[in-house]
């Protein structure tokens, strides 16, 4: 019930991988092209542009002559802000630490983490889910990540 290998996902995709990739990236193209940093108040319009370009662009080419798409669509889309230096306490220096591992320490909590997991009970040979992340934010002070859901309907 785990998230497919990338490989297995390949093989299952009803578009190919080379061509999802394309799509997320000019879905993100799109939403961020004129952002210079992360605003916490326009995360929400970027999310749905981003879900609804994608979703457009995944029925438009997986149907076949104006028929119905043989496989319903799912599409996440995960904002994830840039902490700056120095904007939360350092939790994991100890007290009898130096002054130079504390500025080293200081540093490091530029970043936030992150770990997100899927799963769903599915048909392996025919059913998928590819998960994408959007390198281009970065420089903006933040990380979007795409998660793609297949399910045939036939």
């Amino acid at each position: 019930m785990a998230s497919l290998p990338s490989s297995q996902a390949q093989s299952t995709a009803p578009i190919p991988i080379p061509r999802l990739t394309d799509i997320a990236n000019d879905a993100c193209d799109s939403a961020f092209e004129s952002v210079t940093s992360y605003e916490h108040a326009s995360t929400s319009s970027w999310n749905t542009a981003i879900i609804n370009t994608t979703l457009q662009n995944l029925i438009s080419e997986s149907s076949h002559s104006g028929q119905q798409p043989l496989y319903k669509f799912a599409v996440t889309s995960t904002i994830i802000q840039h902490t700056t230096p120095h904007s939360s306490p350092v939790k994991d220096v100890p007290s009898n630490a130096g002054s130079q591992d504390a500025v080293g320490a200081e540093s490091a909590v530029g970043r936030r983490g992150m770990h997100s997991a899927s799963g769903a009970y599915w048909d392996n040979k025919k059913d998928g889910m590819w998960n994408f992340k959007y390198e281009k934010a970065e420089s903006k002070g933040f990380d979007v990540v795409l998660s793609i859901l297949w399910i045939s309907i036939v």
